[in-house]
């Protein structure tokens, strides 16, 4: 089944289910009000909700009406807990060889994670707000998982059976802004401001055959500015699944329905063609991963960062072509507000652009 949480003026917003097509939606009212609600009670709820799914499928949902993306927030709209990890090992390895630095092997077979804020979560459609260009704006394109209960200890394989929901994600980074941070010790915080997630959570039962041992077998689809720029697999080369990442939680703490755990920048490796140099067929999920590649390549980077009145997408179809998720579709806007005619960056190289260096590889960087 597809859950979405609609903007009613509330903190959390009103638990409603969406039809397979993304066309219409029924409120969960009777059932539950909230998908927290849902998540606490599971195996109770879920049945439920399954036959209201079944039923606006089927066209027999009398009080089914248009679901209109732009009305979402978050299907979760806060969490008890968010945490995201780097389970794409390529991308790690991109931003160590950009600086000439190994990876520690420890990396291989130990996921590296943050926890990030989850009081906060921005809808779909939400501005990206930040205060300046000058930190570094940049997207992420991710899949997340929302879990249920999982007790401490459990191991990867058990961890898998907690998860309920799966979704996009857009785990905004202020690039410029993470060095400074890093350097304290301490790890992301100003860095890291509210991430976006797509207007509907699906349990793995949509994803069919795309689904295998913790995996999304399918392309994640990036556009920037209405241009394509990332069409990577999401599974073959994800090195951690996410049984991995929720057992690494889990490992020192029982982790709570309502936590939800990131795959980290979606990324696929490149091929060496026949003069030596490296073809980058599927894009990027992020802007830093593009500029690491140019990096290894001309010794500099020249794509910018994203500016103010640029749009990102993220959307994710299945072997029918169609929508599983529905879109992220953000635009990046100033504190001060969206100004008249605000000028659309283009993406397009800028000579003389330097990247700032990380003093430690973390997650995301």
């Amino acid at each position: 089944m597809k859950l979405a949480t609609l903007k009613d003026g509330s903190r959390d917003g009103q638990l409603v289910v969406v039809s397979r097509d993304l066309t219409l939606a029924h409120y969960a009212t009777g059932i539950a009000n909230r998908l927290q609600q849902v998540l606490d009670d599971w195996g109770f709820m879920s049945p439920q909700l399954q036959d209201l799914y079944a039923n606006l499928n089927a066209g027999r949902a009398r009080h089914a009406f248009p679901f209109d993306p732009s009305m979402c927030m978050a299907p979760l709209p806060r969490a008890y807990q968010w945490a995201d990890g780097s389970a794409y090992i390529n991308h790690v390895e991109l931003v160590r060889k950009a600086r000439n630095a190994e990876v520690p092997e420890s990396f291989y077979t130990d996921p590296l994670m943050y926890q990030g804020g989850s009081d906060d979560f921005l809808g779909p459609t939400d501005d990206v707000v930040v205060p300046s260009e000058a930190m570094g704006i940049d997207f992420e394109a991710e899949i997340a998982v929302i879990t249920g209960d999982v007790r401490m200890g459990a191991t990867p394989d058990q961890a898998l059976d907690g998860i309920r929901l799966v979704m996009l994600a857009n785990d905004v980074s202020l690039r410029n802004l993470i060095p400074a941070e890093l350097a304290k010790g301490f790890g992301f915080f100003q860095s890291k401001p509210a991430t976006a997630f797509s207007p509907v959570a699906v349990t793995l039962d949509e994803l069919g055959e795309a689904w295998q041992h913790g995996r999304v077998h399918l392309a994640l689809q990036s556009s920037w500015n209405g241009r394509k720029v990332g069409m990577c697999d999401a599974g073959p080369e994800m090195t951690f699944h996410f049984g991995q990442l929720i057992a690494h939680i889990a490992k020192t703490r029982n982790v709570r329905a309502g936590s939800i755990v990131g795959s980290g920048t979606v990324s696929n490796k490149g091929v060496e063609k026949k003069d030596g140099q490296m073809e980058w067929p599927k894009g990027y999920s992020c802007i830093a991963e593009k500029r690491c590649i140019e990096t290894i390549q001309t010794g500099q980077p020249y794509t910018d960062f994203m500016k103010f009145g640029d749009t990102i997408r993220i959307e994710m179809k299945g072997l029918d072509g169609r929508s599983i998720f529905g879109a992220i579709d953000q635009e990046i806007v100033s504190t001060a507000g969206r100004p008249k005619d605000a000028p659309v960056s283009l993406v397009k190289p800028q000579a003389g652009d330097e990247a700032p260096q990380p003093e430690e590889e973390t997650p995301e960087d």
